[in-house]
């Protein structure tokens, strides 16, 4: 390894990483209590800024990339995660335009939610307000530190950052980016914070809560990250495991609609969180089941079927009881025949993440059964589960999928950043 890529933690031979966190712990609840009053023209004046400012700093950023391309690559790095951690100019650019999206999102902080009068007189009002501190911890992927950013600042609330120790020179242009439009805005530069030292400690520090500063985390990454967030964390976590995804082609599907859907579920893009990983046909659509395997198949996916499954294809593989809780982020996918809705709602039920799950049909009663029975965070009739995605919601980006059942559930965009108020109003009235 050359000199230019060795690790460097900038605050090794100065302070303690417990005393830095410390710091901007404290510094993060200050910016807050700004950030909760900022008019949302400087908000949008600071996101508008922050675009600007990855743009010109492109080369920078690109620079900072390479080397921490040229790192993982040397210790052995996959295809795969080289794929997440390396930029171009085009997701540059991408980064630049989803600050840009988020600017133009309606502001949530001070919506009032919901009013009324009691018969006393009293006016209450449930108003949207930030949450506060926001910590993120999140691996490989360098874009994460600008949409997180972003999200958080666009809901008033500060960010504390901890990006992947793999990603720590891109990410640190990219924070220093978002700096200057904080900067050229009038905010605090403390509203956005970048851990700066690649100590693991810093993560056990944050999921502690930072004496109190960290309001919620939020973890991005994989399934041994997300566990120790959920099973560490002193705070609350919007977050998701595994994304055990199906799509229940029912007797009343129609054919060609099913056969996209479950084409472009599973293998648009296989290695994310919203990628079928189990395949349920209806007894009563058995007539698809070999059209829909050999599909799959000749796409480049391993089909792991049941009994039935193997039987319409010498290609697929048994499959085990295992692979139906398997979240597999590859061309692979488990195949079950089952009967009727009722039959995969319970498959579902007992297999699957509440992430999200599918049903293909024309039948309008099977779809509502489904809609409302499937205990999962995104439900779709006659869609891709790969619709699971902030952006395809109209969130303008999101911080994470949340597939717990308090607050936030689905995707975590800027209204789900913010809290509630109780605001009320009164002329003298006291309580007998």
């Amino acid at each position: 390894m050359t000199a230019a890529l060795k690790t460097v933690d900038p605050l090794a031979a100065t302070r303690d990483i417990a005393t830095v966190m410390r710091a901007i712990g404290q510094a993060a609840r200050q910016a807050a209590r700004t950030l909760a009053l900022t008019p949302p023209a400087q908000k949008t004046a600071a996101l508008t800024a922050m675009a600007q400012a990855l743009r010109a700093r492109e080369a920078e950023i690109l620079a900072a990339n390479r080397e921490d391309v040229a790192e993982a690559r040397s210790g052995g790095a996959t295809a795969a995660f080289i794929d997440r951690l390396a930029l171009d100019a085009k997701r540059v650019a991408a980064m630049a335009e989803g600050c840009e999206v988020v600017a133009a999102l309606p502001d949530p902080v001070g919506t009032v939610m919901e009013h009324w009068t009691r018969p006393n007189g009293l006016v209450i009002e449930r108003v949207r307000v930030p949450l506060g501190v926001v910590g993120v911890i999140y691996e490989s992927r360098p874009n994460v530190t600008a949409d997180a950013g972003a999200l958080c600042l666009k809901a008033g609330n500060a960010a504390i950052l901890r990006g992947g120790s793999d990603s720590f020179r891109t990410a640190s242009a990219i924070h220093r980016a978002l700096v200057a439009g904080l900067a050229a805005a009038g905010l605090p530069p403390a509203a956005i914070a970048l851990v700066p030292s690649r100590d693991r400690a810093a993560v056990g520090l944050m999921l502690a809560g930072l004496d109190g500063a960290i309001d919620v985390i939020v973890p991005r990454g994989g399934k041994g990250l997300v566990a120790r967030v959920q099973t560490e964390a002193r705070v609350p976590v919007f977050a998701h495991l595994e994304g055990i995804c199906h799509v229940y082609v029912d007797g009343a599907a129609d054919p060609d609609m099913a056969s996209r859907i479950v084409l472009n579920a599973k293998m648009r893009r296989t290695g994310i969180c919203g990628a079928a990983e189990t395949l349920l046909v209806d007894r009563a659509a058995a007539a698809q089941l070999t059209h829909l395997v050999t599909t799959l198949i000749d796409a480049g996916c391993e089909v792991r079927g049941d009994a039935t499954t193997q039987g319409v294809d010498s290609r697929v593989v048994p499959a085990s009881e295992e692979d139906w809780g398997t979240e597999y982020l590859d061309a692979i996918i488990s195949v079950k025949m089952v009967d009727g809705v009722a039959e995969a709602i319970d498959h579902i039920e007992r297999y699957g993440s509440h992430h999200t799950d599918a049903i293909v049909t024309n039948d309008a009663a099977a779809a509502e059964k489904f809609l409302a029975e499937v205990d999962s965070a995104i439900v779709l009739h006659n869609a891709s589960t790969q619709f699971a995605d902030g952006g395809e919601f109209g969130f303008g980006a999101e911080i994470g999928i949340a597939t717990g059942r308090m607050h936030a559930r689905g995707p975590v965009g800027v209204e789900q950043l913010t809290s509630f108020k109780y605001r009320i109003r009164g002329a003298g009235q006291t309580r007998p």
